[in-house]
């Protein structure tokens, strides 16, 4: 609790169950790991590949070597850290965290009689290899808890939908009555928004490369030109991704991988945000108005001062927070794909603030479904506040005379109606008043606002994926 209270960032304070979720990916020992990894898995890219001249291995060997991938732990970045900023055994302080991995593969080599190898560890390679390929598996991954967040409140709302489908609301357009549609609709809309973009999440591919210093093989080719180091690399990429985790990978590059990718990603996760911020402010006026009413938390306090609060604090609470990480995710779209010449180093700070930027948008998805998970819809308050409403049916009166060239009925209607209360009475008395067919004014007068809902019980139902 003490390191919660004095954590600086919220996400490791006050919200660090939450970001705990995202820690195992985006910290910097989750950093050093996948440093680790990825070096190694290259290490043994090499050792497999034919024409290129390590020395040869018994099969025993080989196992230490795989074992040796398989069991780096958080015991493993104190030490890499060490390297980093004191030294550690016969390797003074490096100052260069991925020089640091690379000392630290070669301590564990030895260890392992595999010293015949040291040399082999991060052959041919510039930092920039190792890091976009390590980022590239930590925004995989950590992507896919943020779908899985965004899955569970669209299937929030798509029960909401479904159950309200036909259940008539007035609608508001400039925050002012108008033509009636249903609560299940409305919610309808967002869940096609949402499920949308989800799938243009789960298909978000990340450009990656693996070409030296300069984005030529300079070094690769100089030592080993025989060997097609464009295709060797192509295929170690493409291999150390899991099966769900799309990559491309760029042949032209300085040397860095120029974050395009990055940028199409963190603005498809503001658009994300953006629906859900916009959601969230509807679903506070359903509240406000009490059309929606919150479930009181056993125990929860809604206002200091005023006992009966209910307080929609979920949906204000994930507002907030897609708004910082809209912020953040914002920023690294604008600087990321930005770098002087071949390279500078302003995007190394910005990649260290990944897990932040996708925390602030984890906590507001799952402050969402906690808010949606207490909600449920006051009808008697969603009736009243259509049957309040009746000159909504002006639009349906001016149409249907329009469909029998009755003149000027728009102008017809908009005297009646315009800017005055009137009664379901009033709007009566004007059909019975008309010179049009008995049939025509039968049409009309059966409708309500209640009934004259178009397809929008069908629209809720529709679904976007089946």
């Amino acid at each position: 609790m003490s390191d919660a209270l004095t954590a600086l960032c919220p996400l490791d304070g006050r919200y660090q169950k939450t970001g705990a979720k995202l820690a195992k990916y985006f910290s910097e020992q989750a950093l050093i790991l996948y440093r680790l990894r990825v070096m190694h898995r290259w290490l043994v890219t090499l050792v497999g590949q034919r024409g290129v001249p390590t020395p040869e291995l018994t099969a025993e060997q080989h196992e230490k070597l795989t074992d040796l991938g398989n069991s780096f732990e958080a015991a493993d970045c104190v030490i890499v850290k060490k390297i980093e900023t004191e030294g550690y055994g016969a390797y003074k302080r490096t100052n260069h965290d991925v020089k640091a991995c690379e000392f630290y593969l070669r301590i564990l080599l030895e260890d392992a009689g595999l010293g015949m190898l040291c040399e082999w560890v991060h052959f041919s390679c510039t930092s920039e290899d190792v890091n976009n390929v390590a980022y590239m598996l930590m925004l995989h991954r950590g992507v896919s808890i943020l779908v899985d967040s965004t899955t569970a409140i669209s299937e929030e709302i798509t029960i909401m939908s479904s159950d309200h489908a036909g259940l008539a609301m007035l609608a508001r357009t400039h925050g002012q009555p108008a033509t009636p549609t249903t609560f299940g609709k409305e919610m309808s809309v967002f869940e096609r928004r949402i499920d949308l973009l989800i799938t243009r999440l789960m298909d978000v591919r990340i450009s990656v490369k693996w070409n030296g210093a300069s984005g030529n093989y300079n070094a690769a080719n100089a030592a080993l030109p025989h060997i097609a180091w464009q295709t060797l690399a192509e295929g170690f990429c493409t291999m150390i991704v899991e099966k769900n985790e799309r990559i491309d990978f760029n042949t032209h590059t300085t040397q860095i991988e120029p974050h395009d990718s990055y940028a199409e990603l963190f603005d498809l996760l503001t658009q994300l945000n953006t629906v859900l911020i916009g959601f969230n402010q509807d679903i506070w006026r359903y509240v406000s108005d009490d059309w929606l009413v919150q479930k009181a938390v056993e125990g929860e306090v809604g206002s200091s001062a005023m006992p009966h609060k209910v307080n929609p604090i979920d949906f204000e609470n994930a507002e907030g927070n897609l708004g910082i990480a809209n912020a953040l995710l914002g920023h690294m779209a604008r600087k990321l794909p930005i770098s002087r010449l071949q390279r500078d180093l302003s995007d190394s700070t910005v990649e260290r603030n990944f897990g932040m930027a996708l925390g602030y948008c984890l906590l507001g998805y799952e402050a969402i479904l906690r808010g949606l998970r207490k909600l449920s819809p006051n009808e008697a308050k969603i009736g009243a506040a259509l049957a309040e409403h009746p000159e909504v049916l002006t639009e349906a009166y001016q149409t249907i005379l329009r469909s029998v060239n009755y003149p000027n009925a728009y102008d017809a209607l908009k005297g009646l109606a315009r800017g005055k209360k009137i009664t379901l009475e009033d709007l009566h008395a004007f059909v019975h008043s008309l010179d049009v067919p008995q049939f025509v004014k039968q049409q009309m007068l059966a409708l309500t606002p209640e009934t004259y809902l178009g397809i929008a019980p069908e629209l809720a139902r529709q679904k976007l994926f089946t």
